[in-house]
């Protein structure tokens, strides 16, 4: 299978082609440093330098590739970042996004998928609400011959810009880890994880067809008990911007929209009539939180 991923050479991309190293990948992104990460650990991936926000960029490159799948895991993804840069935010996270919506569908592309978050579900924050505008274009966009379906992650775990990575190395060099609120929970794993969520998604929308966002039944962890599996220097240093101290994965107004499958939820806009239903909303409060020895495997794995 030949399949193109915006961003590919970040943390999901660099996931992706390595839990499913038999397909042909071509990468689209515009990071110098990350792209030579990604050409020294896979240097068969064909790689087309440019940015989501130009739009014939992505026509040509698509209508040139011609791949069967495309994954649009290009983003800003930092909530500070994005509350200080509302314009690009947009113009990165909605526009771009619209750009590769266009360019799958001059391109006759047949499955493209969108790489969500939890903070576009009961959004309190810039990110969240281009991420929300995201899910709902891609959800508009799905037809028959083009079908456009997202995966919703939590925060996953090492990837670039996590806090993971951030505390081990305040504590290798001795210094007090910064947290910004005890009572914070995050729904939490793995890239692994993600890379696997994303190939479900994938094979759904070829056998099924697409329009929903699927995500997991991730765990909660509380980031204070999960600092302290690193040590017991921790200073509280208070929310960021557009933080909230719980975040939501599938909202009240969502639940009947949801289809279950063991592990797996999906969002429709069709309401389930059916048994397959989520009870209730899940939330980094209400799920299932992890163990000790579930929070240091999550601490120690970098894949």
């Amino acid at each position: 299978m030949k399949i193109l991923i915006t961003g590919g050479s970040g943390t999901i991309g660099k996931a992706f082609i390595r839990e499913f190293p038999d397909n042909k990948y071509i990468n689209i992104s515009r990071n110098e440093s990350f792209l030579t990460d990604l050409m020294r650990e896979f240097p068969d991936v064909e790689n087309h330098i440019g940015n989501i926000e130009d739009k014939e960029f992505l026509i040509r490159v698509f209508k040139e590739v011609q791949p069967d799948v495309v994954i649009h895991a290009a983003a800003m993804k930092h909530i500070n970042i994005a509350e200080e840069n509302p314009i690009q935010a947009c113009e990165t996270n909605v526009i771009g996004s619209l750009n590769v919506i266009y360019a799958s569908i001059v391109a006759d592309i047949p499955v493209t998928i969108g790489i969500s978050t939890d903070k576009a579900c009961s959004s309190a924050s810039v990110y969240g609400d281009t991420k929300s505008l995201m899910e709902k274009c891609f959800m508009e966009a799905n037809t028959d011959r083009n079908k456009f379906a997202l995966t919703r992650f939590a925060n996953v775990a090492h990837s670039n810009g996590s806090v993971l990575p951030f505390w081990l190395n305040l504590q290798k060099e001795g210094q007090s880890l910064k947290l910004t609120n005890v009572d914070m929970n995050r729904l939490t794993f793995s890239k692994s994880d993600a890379a696997h969520l994303i190939n479900r998604v994938i094979e759904m929308c070829k056998e099924d067809g697409g329009g929903f966002v699927g995500s997991y039944k991730m765990k909660s962890v509380n980031m204070l008990e999960l600092a302290e599996t690193i040590s017991n220097d921790i200073t509280v240093v208070g929310n960021r911007p557009g933080e909230k101290v719980d975040e939501d994965l599938i909202s009240e107004s969502e639940v009947p929209f949801t289809y279950v499958y063991d592990d797996l939820i999906l969002i429709r806009n069709k309401k389930n009539e059916g048994t397959n239903v989520l009870n209730n909303p899940y939330s980094s409060k209400t799920a299932e939180k992890m163990t000790k020895e579930e929070m240091e495997k999550l601490l120690w794995n970098t894949k």
